[in-house]
């Protein structure tokens, strides 16, 4: 079972607005362009550093 997190962001009141409006012209949301932008971060680390191996949470 995947798990989700909640995670907060400070950000100031223009760029926040700046980035909604690129999100809205790229027809995404906020948490989705978020979200793209976090996985291609992580693609293009493991494309140069080799995959990143986690070790599973005790739960």
């Amino acid at each position: 079972m995947k798990i989700e997190r909640h995670f907060g962001l400070r950000i100031d009141d223009e760029l926040l607005r700046k980035f909604r409006y690129v999100c809205e012209y790229d027809g995404r949301s906020a948490n989705g362009k978020i979200l793209h932008m976090i996985r291609k971060c992580v693609l293009e680390y493991e494309k140069e550093f080799g995959e990143i191996v986690l070790e599973q949470e005790q739960g």
